[in-house]
């Protein structure tokens, strides 16, 4: 019974005060035989926020300055507690910290990946020798990064300050930490050099056998500089190495993956280029802060110079090696050029679906007609398949197929689909919000121009297509029906379509899963087009012996031109149509109410609702299910178009902070010319004399 109740008192107890945690912590630090490890544990608990409120507010960034100014004002406990830090740092293998703390690690991505995925079910184990190690005991939670964010730059500067002059740095073995820093700097530059035999950066960079030399010329220089200062520290007059020579050929090599990934924004990407590069670049900033804190401690300023250096890089490594078990970290320090190629991928493509002119105009309506019609052949195809009552695989394959052949089709004839437009205009638009400048009224008038472009573009689209799929499907369910003498659509079957329109049903959930399948295939047409352009998919294509032999060589090597240009939009639109075509099929197995909603597909079904009614369906009935396509659509549109923005905007790293200066001058517009937002602008008339 003692124990039971001591347990429920340590469950519904009340939470330490935050202030007696600080104290109490510091107070452990007077004892000479407490661990370090501990001791420091301890401390930052007691910083740490205590919940969601405190972490909301200045409470932790309050408590900092609390402890700094205690540390100040008690002369015993700053001793005892610098004391404890030094010897425990100074006890610790440093090396991992220096080279692989917030850097990408050599396994490779997929590798790295579950590994963070396996770390999630069973944890490492620590080492503690390892200060590397020692920094997920002492910041246990996979979050800390967030609240260790929010101290303020001055409070480090503080706690360095109070941390420099101490007597315990006298007694710290500082020949065996510079030696670690030294090993340290020598294996990032060989970890670099490697890279001038990397083949895959040969194959992005077509000069890089230019730019080689520098790359073996890194790890020399990084080995006369380590001897130059081991003699400075041996025979402390002689001049040591200040590592000028070592760092420009540093940033030569820097330039170099630079100019590589600057290109790769032209010509593509691939994910292995984009690890290489990112690592890369990590261990030659990396080298850059080792150097910096290695020379400093032997210049005029002393190891002052030498703190301020160390407290910058110690606080940023600080924050990457409490995140490097973060899946969105670790994706987020990749995705940045892969994502922006084929977001830049899909801004081409959105560009030509913005209608500037009258001709732009009406070749939207004829391409969107023209998908409209496809489109109501394409619906009463799925009505047949449905109504064969296949096996759900045959199902789900014939459905995939229906869409995606058919989306294919729509796209090498080069019609539009509406509701494929948002993924695509949003990278447009994305561009333009990273170039906008809010004080320029010009800018922001161009802006708006875009906007009624892109809102009169769409319009057209979706009229386009549901203005010319709802006739065309009731004309081919009449005249199939008198061609054959029996309805093709049943009654009971055109009362499942007009169901499916219904807003009290699931129709919008149905229709948001829709657009997040619209926005998904505006990326993977992006990446289909980088990898058409990165692997040269044309030129190989070209070399097939086979289609020399059967088409000639100027023949194949337009086919491969063609397919290269196309490849982007063929698989976007394919996959986009197994996925529209698989989901309720899925959703049927699993037992889980997943289908989709289409506006031009929803606007042919309530064509062939009519006609299984024989157009004897209420007034009211069709005007709830026009409104419910009309919803539909709405939500096709705002899901994809939102999700393509955000991700183009986070791909692009745009912090956009004035939507509402946005918003009101599109507000504005809208007032003086709501035309513009509906219709192209008028031709300029010619008023000159005698015109």
């Amino acid at each position: 019974m003692a124990a039971l109740s001591k347990l429920f008192r340590g469950l519904f107890a009340p939470r330490q005060d935050p202030d007696v945690a600080l104290e109490r912590a510091l107070v452990a630090f007077l004892d000479p035989a407490a661990e370090p490890l501990e001791l420091v544990r301890r401390l930052v608990a007691s910083l740490r926020p205590q919940g969601r409120g405190d972490s909301g507010d200045s409470g932790h960034v309050e408590r900092h300055a609390r402890l700094l100014q205690r540390l100040e004002d008690d002369a015993e406990l700053r001793a005892a507690v610098i004391g404890h830090l030094v010897h425990f740092v100074a006890s610790r293998r440093l090396m991992t910290f220096f080279t692989d703390s917030g850097i990408l690690p050599g396994t490779g991505f997929f590798s790295e990946w579950w590994r963070i995925l396996g770390n999630r079910i069973l944890p490492e184990v620590p080492d503690e020798r390892r200060l590397k190690d020692c920094l997920h005991i002492i910041y246990e939670r996979s979050d800390d990064w967030r609240w260790l964010e929010q101290i303020p730059p001055e409070l480090g500067e503080r706690f360095w300050a109070l941390l420099a002059p101490s007597r315990e740095l006298r007694r710290v073995d500082w020949r065996a930490i510079q030696e670690q820093m030294l090993d340290a700097v020598l294996l990032l530059a060989h970890r670099v050099s490697g890279l001038g035999v990397e083949s895959e950066l040969m194959r992005a960079s077509p000069g890089f056998d230019d730019d080689r030399p520098r790359f073996i010329a890194l790890s020399a220089e990084a080995l006369d500089f380590a001897n130059g200062l081991r003699a400075a520290l041996d025979d402390p007059e002689q001049p040591g190495d200040d590592g000028s020579q070592l760092l420009v050929i540093a940033d030569q090599c820097l330039d170099t993956l630079q100019r590589i990934r600057k290109r790769a924004l032209t010509v593509g990407t691939s994910l292995h280029l984009t690890y290489i590069l990112t690592r890369s670049e990590q261990s030659l900033r990396r080298l850059h802060e080792l150097v910096a804190i290695l020379t400093a401690a032997g210049t005029s300023t002393g190891r002052h110079a030498a703190f301020d250096a160390w407290a910058e890089f110690a606080g940023a490594a600080l924050l990457a090696e409490n995140r490097r078990n973060s899946l969105r970290y670790y994706l987020s320090q990749l995705s940045s050029l892969l994502a922006v190629r084929i977001t830049e991928n899909a801004a081409h493509s959105g560009e030509h679906y913005i209608c500037e002119t009258n001709a732009d105009y009406g070749a939207m309506w004829r391409s969107a007609a023209g998908a409209g019609v496809l489109i109501g052949g394409m619906a009463l195809l799925k009505i047949f398949t449905a109504g064969l009552h296949a096996p759900l695989f045959v199902e789900a394959f014939l459905f995939s197929m229906i869409y995606g052949l058919g989306f294919v089709v729509i796209f090498l004839l080069g019609m539009t689909v509406a509701t494929k437009q948002p993924a695509m205009t949003a990278q447009t638009l994305a561009g333009l919000l990273g170039d906008l400048k809010p004080n320029r009224s010009a800018d922001l008038e161009r802006m708006v121009d875009v906007v009624a472009a892109v809102s009169r573009s769409q319009l057209a689209a979706i009229a386009g297509n549901v203005m010319v799929a709802l006739p065309v499907a009731i004309a081919l369910g009449a005249g199939l029906g008198a061609l054959f003498g029996t309805p093709v659509i049943s009654t009971e079957k055109g009362a499942h379509l007009l169901g499916d329109l219904d807003l009290l049903s699931w129709a919008l959930p149905h229709a948001a899963i829709a657009g997040f399948y619209l926005f998904l295939s505006g990326l993977i047409t992006g990446y289909f087009d980088n990898q058409a352009a990165y692997a040269d998919v044309g030129q190989r294509i070209a070399r097939l012996r086979w289609l020399k032999h059967l088409a000639g060589e100027a023949r194949a090597a337009r086919v491969g031109s063609y397919i290269q240009e196309h490849l982007g939009g063929i698989m976007g639109n394919f996959l986009f149509g197994c996925m529209l075509g698989s989901t309720g099929v899925i959703g049927t197995i699993l037992g889980l109410p997943l289908d989709i909603r289409h506006i031009a597909f929803s606007s042919a079904n309530l064509g062939y609702a009519l006609v299984g009614f024989q157009f004897e369906l209420p007034l009211q009935a069709v005007f709830w299910a026009a409104l419910g396509i009309a919803a539909i659509g709405l939500t096709n549109l705002a899901v994809s178009f939102a999700l393509a923005l955000r991700t183009a905007l986070g791909a692009r790293r745009i912090q956009f902070g004035h939507w509402g200066l946005l918003l009101r001058a599109i507000g504005r517009r809208f007032r003086r010319q709501p035309r513009s937002f509906l219709l192209p602008p008028r031709p300029a008339v010619d008023t000159a004399p005698g015109g």
